[in-house]
């Protein structure tokens, strides 16, 4: 005995029986399904029966068997569902021109772009491609009104319609041509009684709120307060120099050590007047103000470019004698095998007779001197930085042995776990941005 409520007896007319035989095998999924659950249900077969034979519930099986009874076979069509009724442009064709093809491509790809305008590009490539609002809804992780909404803007009103419309609100009380004179004024004038603009003598000249003044030099990225410096070197030599260091960072010869030399002068062993007074909770570390001078070092350093470990030596005096003694160490340090490639800059000390007769005797010395005042090409000074934040500026000395001793301390823990510094310009990317900067400074209108 089959399990499950036995359905009530359903009496079809012939006619009845074979449009339903028809629909059950000629019309769509759902309605030819319906179909035959109906049929079923005449043949006198349960609800359980019918819902394991078409796949689906018993619940489904006595909704239609019951819309049945009430409409006949029109009760087995789709009713229009209530709500609000799909847009015309909802799914309209759309068609993409060649040259808003590129442009949209551009948005998408360009790491500038707006996210926002990066994904309505993205909507219209692949609306343009055929796709549904749904699949592109599903592709792109958002809701099909969304896609809808774009689809639309773009139908009607091409890229323009991509862009964000002007939101509600109080009309604009600056115009562009306030704007314009506020930056003009900026660039191109100075106030009488001071050397830069500031917020509020712009505002005072220009008729405008301070906060008016400070919103637009922010958008323009105007910063009268700060200053800058910079020196371009006058080497007559600086092209062929660059090359030959950054050659030597990129493409170091085979079977040498290639080091950055070059001295930290009068580093000042200062005691501070009074103790320190602690880190603390909402509280910084602070010192005083004045301080006792015990006196001057001076540390000669090379850096290793390819492991990274630096020979250090403090002398109190800064001559030529002790440069060639810090060759001497430079040279204890290398095996005979090797070629030595100095980097170094243009400081009399490195050019004296008693240098040049020490190098004429160990060949094996090679010298390469940096462009005049471009101490930058040198890695040295990046690490001269990194003793100084880390050792030197904020450390508290009450003799010079003291000083010496910390740095040589740092030294060593440095030499156990140092890294090198990778240079990672070219020289072509080095010479081509001082050739933009140079121009840019010698065409400036202000």
């Amino acid at each position: 005995m089959a399990r499950g409520r036995k359905l009530q007896s359903l009496q079809l007319t012939e006619e009845e029986k074979l449009e339903l035989q028809l629909l059950a095998h000629k019309d769509p999924v759902p309605v030819g399904q319906r179909a035959r659950i109906i049929l079923s249900s005449a043949s006198g077969v349960t609800n359980l029966s019918v819902a394991q034979q078409e796949n689906t519930t018993p619940q489904t099986v006595i909704y239609w068997r019951n819309r049945f009874l009430k409409e006949r076979v029109k009760g087995l069509q789709s009713k229009p569902r209530p709500g609000r009724p799909p847009s015309a442009d909802k799914e309209r064709a759309l068609r993409i021109a060649e040259a808003d093809c590129q442009k949209l491509q551009q948005m998408i790809r360009r790491a500038s772009t707006n996210q926002s305008m990066a994904l309505r590009a993205h909507i219209i490539m692949e609306c343009g491609a055929g796709a549904s609002n749904k699949q592109v809804a599903n592709k792109l992780h958002i809701t099909p009104q969304t896609v809808g909404k774009w689809r639309k803007r773009y139908i009607e009103n091409g890229l323009d319609g991509l862009l964000d419309e002007p939101r509600p609100g109080a009309p604009r009380s600056i115009t562009d041509d306030d704007v314009e004179r506020v930056i003009e004024l900026t660039l191109e004038t100075m106030p009488k009684d001071a050397t830069h603009w500031s917020t509020r003598s712009m505002a005072k000249a220009s008729g405008m709120s301070q906060t008016a003044v400070a919103r637009i030099w922010r958008a323009f990225a105007l910063q009268p307060h700060r200053i800058e410096t910079f020196k371009l070197s006058a080497d007559p030599f600086f092209i062929e120099k660059v090359r030959d260091i950054v050659g030597l960072y990129l493409d170091p010869p085979q079977r040498a050590v290639v080091f950055c030399v070059d001295e930290k002068s009068q580093i000042q062993a200062l005691e501070r007047s009074q103790p320190l007074l602690p880190l603390r909770p909402a509280q910084t570390q602070r010192h005083t103000h004045d301080y006792v001078r015990h006196g001057l070092t001076s540390l000669f350093a090379a850096l290793d470019t390819k492991t990274g470990k630096v020979i250090g030596r403090c002398y109190r005096r800064h001559r030529s004698i002790e440069f060639r003694n810090f060759l001497n160490l430079i040279d204890k340090n290398v095996p005979q095998p090797y070629e030595v490639h100095l980097i170094l800059d243009n400081y009399g000390t490195h050019k004296t007779a008693l240098i040049h007769r020490w190098l004429v005797k160990r060949p094996r010395f090679h010298l390469h001197f940096t462009p005049t005042s471009s101490s930058w090409l040198n890695l040295i000074e990046s690490w001269f930085a990194v003793i100084t934040k880390k050792r030197i500026r904020r450390g508290n000395f009450p003799s010079i042995k003291a000083l010496e001793q910390a740095i040589e301390d740092y030294l060593k823990h440095y030499n156990e776990n140092s890294k090198p510094f990778v240079w990672t310009r070219t020289a072509d990317e080095i010479l081509e941005n001082i050739k933009t900067f140079w121009l840019r400074i010698n065409n400036t209108l202000h």
